[in-house]
């Protein structure tokens, strides 16, 4: 008797002994034991592929066969000659949903050195920054200060307020709607364009 109701009880106890068990191990992963600490979310961001050029197609690509091709899911821009890739890169893009545009652009604007009409620094008379960061849509300067724009190494404009340009890339949409270039990259792809180069933005 004492070892049927034993055996009845035998998966029960199984059952709960697994549990416990994997109850634990998720603790440790979830940082539950001091000696597992939670990853810091920097820790799980995804960083992007490098840049990847092909000289074959870039080195007869000129700025009257070209076009630039963006995908904002995929997080990359390719420069294109036909339907040869030339450059394929990481970029990031608006941080919020519509910040960067999809649709059919052309390059509106070049400048290699361009600068920001709303986003910089406060800075004073003798160039030191004393508020950075700030947004002239929402800012006012403090007394004694003047507006600098950010620098956008290698612009070119696609619509008013949304262009190409060397930037930060954190690994995920982060910019106030332009696409940022690595600074290696920008100048290449800046240099294969002209005014009226097409460019198609893509979810």
């Amino acid at each position: 008797m004492r070892f049927a109701q034993y055996s009845a009880f035998t998966p029960v106890l199984m059952a709960l002994s697994i549990l416990l068990v994997l109850g634990g191990g998720y603790a440790k992963a979830e940082g539950g034991s001091k000696g597992n600490p939670m990853r810091k979310a920097s820790d799980l961001i995804h960083k992007q592929d490098p840049p990847k050029i092909t000289p074959r197609v870039y080195d007869i690509l000129t700025p009257d066969t070209s076009r630039v091709y963006v995908s904002l899911s995929k997080q990359r821009a390719f420069l294109m000659m036909g339907d040869e890739i030339a450059i394929d890169t990481p970029i990031s893009s608006g941080k919020a949903a519509g910040m960067t545009p999809t649709g059919n652009f052309t390059v509106e604007e070049k400048d290699p050195d361009h600068r920001s009409n709303i986003y910089g620094d406060f800075v004073d008379n003798k160039g030191r920054v004393v508020r950075s960061g700030v947004s002239l849509r929402i800012d006012s300067a403090p007394s004694g200060t003047h507006y600098v724009g950010a620098p956008m190494k290698w612009f070119c404009r696609i619509k008013e307020g949304v262009g190409m340009h060397v930037g930060i890339l954190p690994g995920y949409p982060a910019s106030h709607g332009c696409v940022r270039l690595p600074a290696d990259i920008a100048p290449l792809i800046y240099n294969k364009v002209k005014v009226g180069t097409p460019v198609e933005i893509v979810n």
